[in-house]
């Protein structure tokens, strides 16, 4: 895969964050990551906090950070962190179930339903079960991070399966993908910053994504309806900051201990603002004249069934310890 020239693309950012005025850093690693930066969008700020608080260790680390896919594309970051090609990335884990199917666990229809257990899921044997093929892959996680998603229709508000029978959907992974298929829909894969100008072209109805891409990507300028997370948030998708294993090698005690302690402030940071990130995505739709749903306890219900019958099954089926890994997500109360 080729490394994307930053220099030349429009619009491009890289941010370089400085150790300090009277210290030169003595090992620059790069982060990349696909959203929209200095422009709130929390994810970008997860890894900024990163670099500030790496800078202010003054261990001899400088943390460039290329938002906006101005580095690599979103779906080629896992292969350049598993190549040491790319030393810190933060991405939607589901985005390299290709090469481990094991992690749209991460990205399965209804295994988290609100933010209190996403929470949870952190500390359990389920992301534990995650992050040994993570480490296995030639990566390790400096910060956790659980994003809510929605739903929203240029055609028609999605609740239940059959109101997106005959839809043509973006969703955020196989298990979706599935899932959605499932309920009738046609399925367009393609990353969350591909959606605005998938539904402006007729290329898309209708598409999940995080409560956080819904607003940074601005579909609200595409879409006629939003169905929010709200307690029965059918989408949930882990965007854990990584790093590389060859890169963390590199580094000295202190080097590590710097990063390890930036993740959790980084971390922090983020599970106090990712509920918000919802509130913020049904005002900024209201404020632009989307319609605004919710789904009910019944409408989850029958999603949840749906999927039990198809993408939990397949997943059992083909995955290497798939039924374990559903059981240790559903053991978390």
């Amino acid at each position: 895969m080729m490394i994307r020239n930053h220099h030349i693309i429009g619009g491009a950012v890289a941010i370089a964050v400085a150790i300090g005025s009277t210290a030169m850093a003595q090992t620059t690693l790069r982060a990349s990551h696909q959203w929209p930066g200095g422009q709130g969008d929390v994810r970008d700020e997860m890894v900024q906090i990163l670099a500030r608080e790496v800078a202010e260790a003054d261990v001899g680390l400088e943390v460039q950070v290329y938002p906006g896919a101005s580095l690599f594309g979103p779906k080629e970051q896992w292969g350049a962190i598993a190549q040491g090609r790319l030393d810190i990335t933060a991405l939607p884990l589901d985005y390299a179930s290709g090469r481990h199917p094991e992690f749209s666990a991460t990205l399965m229809p209804g295994l988290v339903r609100n933010h209190e257990r996403a929470e949870r899921l952190n500390d359990s044997r389920f992301m534990d079960m995650i992050k040994d093929v993570i480490n296995e892959g030639g990566a390790r996680v400096l910060a956790d991070a659980w994003l809510a998603g929605a739903f929203a229709s240029n055609e028609r508000c999605i609740t239940s399966p059959d109101s997106v029978e005959g839809q043509t959907m973006r969703a955020a992974g196989p298990a979706f993908d599935e899932l959605l298929a499932a309920a009738g829909a046609s399925i367009a894969s393609m990353p969350s910053s591909e959606i605005y100008s998938a539904m402006q072209t007729g290329v898309l109805t209708g598409a999940n994504t995080s409560s956080g891409s819904f607003v940074s990507y601005r579909i609200y300028e595409q879409v006629t309806c939003l169905t929010r997370p709200g307690e029965n948030a059918l989408w949930f998708m882990y965007e854990p900051i990584l790093i590389s294993e060859r890169t963390w090698q590199r580094l000295n005690d202190e080097q590590r201990e710097a990063l390890m302690d930036a993740g959790q402030v980084a971390e922090e940071y983020f599970a106090a603002e990712a509920a918000g990130l919802d509130e913020t995505l049904v005002d900024v739709f209201s404020e632009n004249g989307v319609e605004v749903v919710g789904m009910s306890s019944e409408d989850y219900q029958a999603w949840l069934e749906l999927a039990q019958q198809s993408s939990y099954q397949t997943f059992a089926d083909n995955v290497p310890n798939g039924q374990e890994l559903i059981d240790a997500a559903l053991e978390v109360e």
